[in-house]
């Protein structure tokens, strides 16, 4: 499934994870290489899915609530 061009609202929970992404890790921090902005980015999506709890998500991470969804 694809979302239109420039019509955000078709895939909110992306454009709301890239904001929080931008918010939390890429502003926050001040990379020294392409290198090191990987691998920090890198571990703030592990983070992202494993232990930062969603409200929206029954305030599980997202990988809880994934491994619910399949049970």
């Amino acid at each position: 499934m694809y979302s239109a061009y420039a019509t955000p609202e078709h895939n909110a929970h992306i454009e709301r994870f890239f904001r929080t992404l931008k918010e939390e890790e890429i502003y926050y921090n001040l990379y020294e290489t392409y290198s090191e902005a990987i691998t920090s980015i890198e571990a703030y999506i592990d983070f992202y899915n494993n232990n930062r709890i969603h409200s929206a998500l029954g305030y599980l991470t997202p990988a809880e609530y994934y491994q619910q969804s399949i049970l």
